[in-house]
């Protein structure tokens, strides 16, 4: 494991109220400040987890996704503003994530993990969270996750209602245990409001920084779901399937 950093006067300070945590406190902090989260992709869901994060403090965020802001993106991708229509997303989501916390370090891919991307992106990070509105894609990274043993976030939302897990790998079920193929007539579209995907991205946050710090129980083994219309929390058991082919063999 790679030593702890120190905590600068100024991130003491910018990190004051939270080092007040129970079981959490200045190790939590720099334990945070060690790691790299790789979040893919950073609209509505992941865009929100990746400002939880970097104003938490962790150290290093890899941020992939692909193409330029659009006007309707705009109500829910909380990364991105109106004066960057038509630029890259992730050149949005560094500006932002700088000007909030200029102590943690971004690094950016205007690409979606691919088969050709996603061993070395999952190789260079701690965590992984996957907030990409496509099965195939979310399902590669889970692969690649428990293939290379680094702990998975999946987290998803449709409408009013969102759905959070967390993958250990040889601890816990796996994406795929949930869904062993891409779940039919999937669209990359879908109804939203940005207080829906924030509320699924906010919760992925707090679980990649309970992985980290060594705080509180993680969602292994246990799938979260909610629906806003009714204010319905509920955790759901998930087994680990022995023939699964990604986890099946840990």
């Amino acid at each position: 494991m790679r030593e702890l950093p120190e905590l600068t006067p100024d991130e003491l300070g910018r990190y004051e109220w939270q080092l007040t945590v129970r079981d959490f406190g200045e190790e939590g902090q720099r334990r945070l400040k060690n790691a790299t989260v790789l979040v893919s992709r950073i609209g509505g869901v992941g865009g929100t987890a990746a400002l939880q994060l970097a104003a938490a403090g962790v150290g290093r965020l890899i941020l992939a996704h692909a193409g330029d802001v659009r006007l309707n993106d705009l109500n829910r991708q909380l990364l991105m503003t109106t004066d960057g229509i038509g630029w890259p997303r992730v050149e949005s989501a560094m500006r932002r994530l700088r000007e909030l916390n200029p102590h943690v370090e971004i690094e950016t891919m205007n690409e979606n993990i691919s088969e050709a991307n996603v061993a070395e992106l999952v190789r260079r990070c701690d965590v992984v969270v996957s907030a990409a509105p496509l099965f195939n894609e979310r399902l590669l990274m889970n692969r690649e996750a428990v293939w290379q043993r680094k702990p998975l976030v999946d987290s998803a939302m449709y409408e009013l209602e969102g759905r959070l897990t967390t993958v250990i790998p040889g601890r816990s079920p796996c994406l795929s245990c949930l869904y062993p193929e891409p779940p039919p007539n999937w669209k990359r579209e879908f109804p939203v409001f940005s207080a829906v995907s924030s509320t699924i991205g906010s919760l992925a946050a707090m679980e990649v920084v309970k992985l980290i710090a060594g705080l509180g129980e993680p969602l292994a083994g246990r799938l979260l779901t909610f629906d806003l219309r009714d204010m319905s929390f509920r955790k759901v058991p998930i087994a680990r399937q022995s023939d699964c082919a990604i986890c099946g063999s840990l």
